[in-house]
């Protein structure tokens, strides 16, 4: 640990060399997030005036970066262009390692990769993954490995809120360390812990950049090694799932995802045990696709029933076929497949994000619902047809809205509505509007108020689904605040 005097003097010795006037190099420190002023910084260079750690810490890394800058202008030349073999820095070289340590590795070594990166950075990470219910997180260990570490809540731990709210957050009793918020690109898969030796590491934020790349990286891996291997799945399973359950979960995208500030989130219950719901979506630069369907039926039967129906809505889709198309082949699907009395309700949806247009079909089903200003609109009642299976029956025009910027677009299955208690009372509409309101001015994440919406639902089941409970949101953002 370097002295403050001890540090001013080599800064000043630095930028000596550093070929910079101090205004140049107020500049570069104000830019990396610097608050003092001119001439606080021109009186630390000369030793007159004292500055805060964290303040000399980013004039010495402007410094750096010019000193580095000068370097490589007086390198030996090339003939050509020649392209780094070894990554410069520690962080880079903790990434690398990790990404060639993971190349044909089982699921089951992924801890033992993240410790190693950890030890590269200098600090402890360990992985917490998320049980599929999203009620606990769990500590991932090598097989054999002995963990006394206990299952952390997500309602009660900080490790559970920096999960919920998406922060890194410092955990200064016991342990020193952050929790850093595990995700795939916008899904959230768990937490990572990060053990630091002193406070001031707490709130360096370049480690915390370097927390989440790695953050990033280690998400990508959960996914990409889980389709292979179930190595990590065991930190996952709460309990085993049935045959029907299973299979509508290897037919599940992603449970959140996003480009630019479109995000969709959406979960099915029971999640060990969901027979005939099931959700999917298709995002692109300038369109949103959106299903959300219910069928007849709780048993292996309507877990198929559903899967062909998907694989229909995907067909039609990767054909670019548009709504009325989509519904035709899915209604065509199940007529011919499982015969005249099998059915399923769906809506079916398309967004122009550019616009914000909304174009739908509703196939018996409860109807969409937006918000907008933290209040829910009325139902869209558009875009009526008969169940998918049943046949078109008469013609039908497709329902249609204008969004306007940061509505939230609600697709849901009676599930929801129709949960009820003890007492034989339903969860409803009115609960569920009463509910996206406080969430919305809570200011959650989509993909943290589906996950609330189910706990409350169950909560009002005290725990156990009568039938499948399915919820889609999806909020459009105001295109102009999107960066291209």
């Amino acid at each position: 640990m370097t002295t403050g005097d001890d540090q001013q003097k080599a800064l000043a010795s630095a930028f000596a060399r550093a070929e910079l006037t101090a205004e140049e190099l107020w500049m570069r420190y104000f830019a990396l997030g610097g608050s003092l002023g001119f001439l606080e910084v021109d009186g630390y260079l000369r030793g007159v005036l004292q500055a805060p750690g964290f303040d000399r810490d980013v004039l010495a890394h402007a410094v750096n970066e010019r000193l580095d800058e000068l370097a490589w202008h007086r390198r030996a030349s090339y003939s050509r262009t020649v392209r780094e073999v070894l990554p410069h820095g520690v962080p880079l070289t903790a990434l690398i390692e990790l990404l060639e340590g993971a190349e044909l590795a089982p699921p089951e070594r992924l801890p033992v990769l993240v410790a190693a990166a950890g030890e590269v950075l200098g600090i402890r990470l360990a992985l917490y993954l998320v049980d599929y219910e999203q009620r606990y997180l769990n500590a991932v260990v090598p097989p054999g490995t002995g963990s006394d570490e206990p299952a952390l809540h997500i309602e009660t731990t900080l490790a559970g809120r920096a999960f919920r709210r998406l922060e890194t957050l410092p955990a200064e009793a016991g342990p020193l360390r952050l929790w850093v918020p595990l995700l795939d690109g916008t899904e959230r898969l768990g937490v990572l812990s990060a053990e630091v030796a002193s406070v001031e590491d707490l709130y360096d934020p370049g480690l915390r950049t370097q927390c989440r790349w790695a953050s990033l990286l280690i998400g990508h891996l959960v996914v990409v090694m889980t389709h292979y291997g179930d190595g990590l799945d065991q930190f996952r399973h709460r309990r085993p799932r049935t045959v029907t359950g299973e299979l509508i979960w290897s037919l599940l995208p992603p449970l959140t995802a996003g480009v630019d500030g479109f995000i969709v989130s959406g979960v099915v219950e029971p999640r060990h045990a969901v027979a005939g719901d099931a959700f999917d979506y298709d995002l692109s630069e300038d369109t949103a696709r959106l299903l959300v369907l219910d069928a007849v039926g709780h048993d292996l039967r309507s877990g198929l029933l559903a899967t062909a129906a998907v694989a229909a809505y995907r067909a039609a889709r990767h054909a670019r076929h548009g709504l009325y198309e989509q519904a035709r082949l899915i209604d065509e699907t199940i007529s011919t497949t499982f015969g005249d009395a099998s059915y399923a309700t769906a809506v079916l949806a398309e967004i122009d994000l550019v616009s914000g247009r909304l174009r739908y079909v509703n196939a018996g089903h409860p109807p969409p619902w937006i918000m907008r200003g933290g209040k829910v609109l009325k139902p869209l009642s558009g875009g009526r047809r008969l169940p998918l299976g049943l046949g078109p029956g008469r013609e039908f025009t497709l329902g249609e809205e204008r969004l306007q910027p940061d509505d939230w677009l609600v697709l849901h299955t009676d599930g929801i509505t129709e949960a009820r208690n003890p007492a034989g009372e339903f969860f409803g509409e009115r609960r569920l509007a009463d509910f996206l309101v406080r969430e919305a001015s809570a200011g959650y994440p989509p993909a943290e108020t589906v996950r609330r919406l189910i706990r409350a639902v169950s909560a009002h089941q005290d725990d156990e689904f009568q039938d499948d409970a399915t919820v889609l949101l999806a909020r459009w953002p105001d295109p102009g605040q999107v960066l291209p």
